[in-house]
């Protein structure tokens, strides 16, 4: 029994992983508010899905396999991916291990909110000490504050810009993802669980 639950939710985080991947090809700019190499989409949502009915390991691989594939297919550098991992894991890693240990709608809620603020918190360490890093080796630090500038020109450095801009996209976005998991959960939960 073991084996075949095991079995499922491999094909069950398979499934969740291709669509989440499909997602985050759907990605947009908010011109005029951001810079337009942050780009919006809903790729985390079902890792999100994954983590509240499979836990919060799964999540995290959802969001690893969604990224692993962007980067193969998008024949990018692997940077905006880096990125989206690592805030995605701490997205879905956080809601689910808090919904873990209380499985009720409220346990739900408490973790996705909690895993929304933990992801905007991160992004700005991780944009300032890893990401931007490196995006430095294809763009001047000064292109990326102009970018910034160009939105609010009082901005002085990336560390503020994170703190003003990514920060709260980031929170958002994370909020739009848990808005569209608590519509839907309900009605894939058999699905995901295996009753359907």
């Amino acid at each position: 029994m073991s084996n075949v639950k095991n079995t499922r939710n491999v094909a069950v985080a398979g499934i969740l992983s291709a669509a989440a991947f499909v997602l985050m090809l759907f990605d947009f700019p908010i011109p005029f508010l951001l810079p337009t190499f942050i780009k919006f989409d809903f790729s985390d949502f079902p890792a999100l899905l994954g983590a509240f009915a499979l836990g919060p390991v799964y999540g995290i691989l959802i969001e690893l396999v969604k990224n692993l594939l962007h980067c193969l297919f998008s024949g990018s550098f692997g940077i905006g991916e880096l990125s989206n991992f690592l805030l995605g894991a701490v997205f879905s890693g956080t809601a689910g291990m808090l919904y873990r240990k209380d499985k009720t709608k409220r346990g739900a809620m408490i973790g996705a909110v909690a895993g929304a603020f933990a992801m905007a918190v991160f992004s700005v360490p991780s944009n300032y000490l890893i990401v931007y890093p490196v995006y430095y080796n294809f763009m001047p630090e000064a292109t990326i504050l102009a970018a910034y500038q160009a939105i609010l020109p009082g901005v002085k450095s990336i560390f503020t810009s994170l703190l003003l801009f990514n920060m709260p996209f980031t929170f958002v976005k994370g909020m739009l993802d848990v808005l569209i998991t608590f519509l839907l959960y309900k009605r894939l939960s058999p699905l995901l669980h295996g009753n359907g």
